[in-house]
């Protein structure tokens, strides 16, 4: 993958390929053309041998083929030359095969047995792309397919883990094996489990150091285990000399062998008193619901009865939310010992490769100024550099993008170094020189200040030029955009336009200015054409999950939205001292970062940092089977998104007491065996999909099903293995360097593919019609089907029984912007809720999916109550229009109290206000942060909440697809100009609607009550009680919705004083203050009528 490769754009179904080179690059190519000859069969460069000579595979014919292609033919192939057929011979450093001639003068005693440490899936991988890959070998090569058998690994002396730096070839005993038919087997650093193991023969003439005893690696490793022998002897004495069974914990002391991270319970004088006062809050709700049930209000009985409803409703709402939150927990990572164990100075860094996803559509309302701070940030990471790939999806094909990443880059050279050379945070430059701190604080380089202001202006110079992209983009041309040198732009056409990538920084051309390695950089952009469902986001997601895996294919995937940047450069670390933990790493699907924000206002007046939410209820699911996933700031293990099931824990043996009768145990086994019976008849058809992903120790290669011979042994096992790997098609996509890529547990690429063909794949998966007939969206990837696809993705991998995590640094990893305006904010709640509403109706809602699965209890109350809140939204309408009624019609929804009754509902009051207060005890929410949300929760409720449901019914039932306009109305330069910024939208209807409505219902009530004596104000006093509580509540809207003191929008000012007259004009009409009477006053005259 090199970065001088040029944009590459085509089509698979077209069956088109162009490379556009950049600026000062020579002009378009094939993109097979290299300088000197071409290997014919994977279109690199043929290159030279050891002696500085063109390479040579076949001596007969000197047919083109690369050292590659040539050892990959031996190893895997026929053998023979596919031109004149005749067999290669080993050529001098290439390593023995079965068949080799016993040569003088060809013989290379170094790299004879040079068998490189793969896994078995590495082999399996690298046969499926040798017999699929779509470009090609050339022709059918003639000669039988020699069967592959991998060979899984044996522990090695040390138990699989290397002891001062000794590599296993070099270690004393190498087991060797003889197979059957007599034929010759070399020695390996492998084990057939089938195979006796010998010890390794010796010969009597031979010095012992030629068997590595004797060399100076094995005294200097004898003298370490001697050394260490006598440490743990002398600790040993030191404690008295007990022999109690503690010395198995002693390799619990090298720092190096401890857990990665630990799980820190509450305090139990924290958590058992919430515990007590939810079941406390249970008992008084049902005595509550009895005495509401029993005592209705004959004479408002429909008030009475839609209040009932309404708060039964909302009961069932807090069971949903609130027993998620039982056990909740904290973690603490330890990166001294992740360093210790997998990043050891001076050594190649074993910490596992990243692969990060940063996604944009519209770069006018996602500033690309905004788009590369987040992939500086990346660049910039504290990670190993060779172990970083960032991949940036361009889903509106924007050229504006795709110049900014360019500037991005060159700009990456200069700022990356910096940024590692002085350690600062956050690596965000916008952030960092906007960061109102003393930067000279901790810092003893005498030449920081210097280079600090030399990068500031260097940042200044970059943002001149990336609003001047902006400022050109403004105005699209007629004719379109061209690119530099005069080429079209292929993405033009925003919905026709072929797929593109463009490899920006990669391992050849991606150095800084002081000549040190660059992660890699990819720009992407999938292919769109009409009449496709291109399924939003979600489907660009997958896009790079794709691309990814065939060009870097890392293990584990962090996904970004393009505002939000890295806070925290050890970040990534944090998140693999659980993703790499021995113990505890291989169920882990994901591990969930909370989301924090900048540029919020300090009182947050619509609860933009969600800290509820991020503090307290997804503690509270750490705790059961992890946090749901928010869409971003999210590590993934990539096997996860495949669909697997996650590795169950074997279970000990069962143990059985001899002293039992005999028909007592043969009663209990046959009681057992009717349970297993009818456990396996009852298994969910996932488990038998579940099949088709398990990976088979001997699986042999692929082939074409015409090229097997039935009569030939081992035909049965190849017509099986080809049958898997059409099912792995159908379900990953007709990419056979794809799926050869998802049986690599552990990532890697493909050692046989050259970066050519491996663009050329890169351009296949990202086609429009890739996921056609396959499981994409479905079981695979990010799952379709709602606008909050995260919700799906994090649930679907749940019920495959995988856990995540969530992990709080203790400075915030990642940060990002939020809407800061009412109107923003409420459209934002509207998507999200809108997106609950349309898994709610989908076939994968949490009321019915899932059920036999790996998901629990309570985690499944957890995402039922993620999609059930917006119907909240119906009943809290109702409930807040209430006081207002009564209000105005001077009925209530209660009878008059009693003693008991008062008792039930003080009772209730209480004890909501008590588990609030135990809630931010033990999670550190502050008071504030829990009023604003729960403001907000009335606000969101009657306003985004209540258009989502009737939007999602349109949408389900009728098929029509509405929006709701947003325009802007004010706002200046000033410093959160925007929060006072007054936009005008349907959404803020209902909760006016309901302000007005509250506000007249006090003033009736209370001149009610003036009118009519002093014994009103008694029943007064628990309807005006109501309406507060509605008023206050929705406080924050109403500061919204009038803006500044000094600055009330004219619109406001007109509907005031609209509205103020016609209520004028109805007090006047009704005169209130006069006493009513029921008729005439007649009074006796004295005179007798009759």
């Amino acid at each position: 993958m090199e970065a001088s490769a040029g944009l590459v754009a085509g089509s698979h179904n077209r069956n088109e390929l162009v490379v556009i080179r950049r600026d000062g690059e020579p002009g378009p190519k094939p993109l097979n053309q290299q300088n000197g000859q071409v290997c014919q069969i994977c279109g690199d460069d043929v290159g030279l041998n050891p002696d500085g000579e063109p390479f040579v595979a076949c001596n007969e014919c000197a047919f083109p083929i690369c050292r590659d292609c040539y050892e990959y033919e031996r190893r895997e192939g026929t053998q023979n030359c596919p031109q004149c057929k005749t067999r290669f011979k080993r050529l001098k450093g290439c390593a023995r095969v079965p068949g080799d001639e016993e040569e003088d003068g060809v013989d290379d005693l170094e790299n004879e047995f040079n068998w490189t440490d793969k896994h078995d899936s590495q082999y399996v991988a690298e046969s499926m792309l040798h017999a699929h890959m779509s470009y090609g070998r050339g022709g059918d090569f003639d000669g039988v397919p020699q069967p592959f058998q991998p060979i899984p690994n044996v522990p090695l002396l040390t138990n699989g883990q290397m002891v001062d730096d000794i590599p296993p070839e070099q270690h004393a005993l190498v087991p060797s094996f003889m197979g059957g038919g007599g034929k010759r087997i070399h020695p390996l650093p492998y084990a057939d489990p089938n195979l006796p193991v010998q010890p390794r023969s010796m010969d009597p003439s031979k010095d012992l150091a030629a068997y590595g005893y004797g060399s100076v690696a094995w005294k200097e490793r004898m003298e370490s285990w001697k050394q260490k022998q006598e440490r743990m002897h002398q600790m040993r004495n030191d404690r008295g000399g007990n022999d109690d069974g503690d010395d198995a914990d002693l390799p619990l002391m090298d720092e190096a062998r401890q857990p990665l991270s630990r799980k820190i319970p509450l305090p139990s004088s924290q958590i058992n008193p919430y515990r007590m006062i939810i079941i406390i809050r249970l008992v008084v709700l049902g005595f509550f619901f009895h005495y509401r049930v029993m005592h209705p209000v004959p004479d408002a009985f429909a008030l009475w009865l839609i209040s009932v409803i309404c708060e039964i409703w909302f009961a069932m709402s807090w069971i949903l939310d609130q027993f998620p939150k039982w056990f909740p927990i904290e973690r603490e990572t330890y990166l001294d010992r992740l360093t210790l164990r997998f990043d050891k100075e001076g050594q190649p860094s074993q910490l596992a490769p990243v692969d990060f996803f940063v996604s944009t559509v519209d770069p006018l309302k996602e500033p690309p100024l905004v788009t590369a701070n987040t992939v500086l940030s990346i660049l910039a990471v504290d990670y190993p550099v060779d172990k970083v790939s960032c991949y940036v999806s361009d889903d509106g094909a924007a050229m504006l993008t795709f110049e900014a990443l360019s500037e991005t880059s060159e700009f990456a050279k200069k700022w990356v170094p910096f940024c590692k050379r002085y350690s600062i945070e956050p690596r965000a430059p916008e952030w960092y020189f906007q960061q109102k701190i003393d930067y000279l604080k901790d810092k003893v380089a005498p030449n920081f200040v210097r280079e600090r202001r030399a990068m500031k202006r260097e940042y200044e110079e970059f943002k001149v030029r990336i609003n001047a992209l902006v400022a050109k983009a403004q105005k699209v041309p007629e004719e379109g955009w061209t690119m530099q040198d005069g080429t079209p732009w292929p993405g033009n056409n925003v919905r026709d336009h072929p797929g593109m990538i463009q490899v920006f920084l990669g391992q050849s051309g991606g150095h800084d200015v002081e000549g040190n390695e660059l992660p890699r950089l990819v720009y992407v952009s999938r292919e769109k054409r009409p009449g496709y469902n291109h399924h939003k986001k979600a489907g660009a997601m997958n896009a790079l999950v794709r691309v990814s895996a065939v060009l870097t294919n890392a293990p584990y995937l962090l996904n970004l939205d393009c505002d939000h940047y890295i806070n925290n450069s050890k970040a990534i670390k944090e998140a693999m001292c659980f993703m790499m933990d021995p113990l505890l790493g291989k169920k882990v699907c994901y591990v969930q970062f909370p989301q924090r924000f900048d540029g919020i206002d300090r009182h947050d007046r619509y609860a933009n940092r969600n800290v509820v939410f991020f503090d307290i209820n997804m503690k509270g699911l750490d705790g059961i089977q992890g946090p749901i996933y928010v869409g971003t700031g999210c590590v993934f293990r990539r096997q996860a998104l495949y669909g697997y099931d996650a590795p169950k824990t074997k279970k000990p043996p069962s143990r059985t007491c001899n002293c039992w009768p005999k028909w007592c145990i043969c009663c209990c086994c046959f009681g057992n065996r009717k349970t297993k019976k009818k456990t396996k008849t009852s298994k969910p058809k996932f488990e038998k999909i579940k099949k088709l992903f398990k990976k088979k120790e001997n699986q042999a290669p692929a082939y074409a099903l015409g090229e097997i011979d039935e009569a030939a042994p081992g035909a049965e096992n190849e017509k099986a293995s080809i049958v898997n790997q059409q099912k792995l098609e159908k379900k990953f996509g007709q990419s056979s360097v794809f799926v050869a890529s998802t049986l690599l547990e552990n990532g890697g690429t493909l050692k046989s593919a050259s970066p050519a063909s491996l663009l050329k794949e890169a351009i296949h998966v990202i086609s429009c019609g890739y996921e056609d007939k396959t499981d994409w969206g479905k079981d695979i990837g990010w799952i379709y089907g709602s606008v909050t696809e995260d919700i799906l993705t994090g649930f679907k991998m749940h019920c495959h029984g995988w856990r995540s995590i969530y992990c709080i640094p203790k400075r915030a990893a990642f940060k990002g912007s939020a809407p800061l305006n009412l109107s923003d904010r409420l459209h934002q709640v509207l998507r999200w809720a809108l997106g609950s509403i349309e898994i709610f109706f989908s076939n994968h809602c949490p009321l019915w999916y899932g059920y036999g699965g790996g998901l629990k209890c309570l985690e499944r109350f957890s995402y039922i109550n993620s999609i059930v809140y917006p119907w909240t939204s119906i009943p809290l309408l109702a409930y807040c229009t209430l006081p207002a009624i009564c209000l105005l019609t001077g009925k209530f929804i209660t009878p008059e109290l009693n003693n008991v009754a008062s008792l039930w509902f003080m009772s209730l009051f209480i004890c909501i206000f008590a588990t609030s207060i135990l809630e931010m005890r033990w999670s550190g929410v502050g008071i504030d942060d829990w009023w604003r949300n729960e403001q907000f929760w009335v606000i969101g409720g009657v306003s985004s909440h209540l258009f989502a449901v009737f939007q999602g019914l349109l949408k389900v039932i009728a098929g029509i697809d509405t929006s709701f306009t947003v325009t802007s109305k004010g706002g200046d330069d000033e410093e959160f100009s925007e929060l006072y910024t007054f936009k005008w939208t349907t959404l803020l209807i209902p909760p006016t609607t309901l302000l007005l409505l509250n506000f007249i219902g006090v003033v009736a009530g209370v001149s009610n009550a003036i009118n009519n004596g002093y014994e009103s104000w008694g029943p007064l006093f628990g309807k005006l009680f109501f309406a507060f509580w509605v008023i206050v509540h929705l406080y924050p809207f109403l500061k919204g919705l009038v803006g500044r003191q000094n600055r009330t929008p004219t619109i406001v000012i007109v509907w005031s004083i609209l509205l103020a007259s016609i209520f004028s004009l109805l007090w006047v009409r009704i005169d209130p203050f006069l006493a009513k009477n029921d008729g005439p006053l007649l009074e006796e005259c004295g005179l007798d009528c009759n």
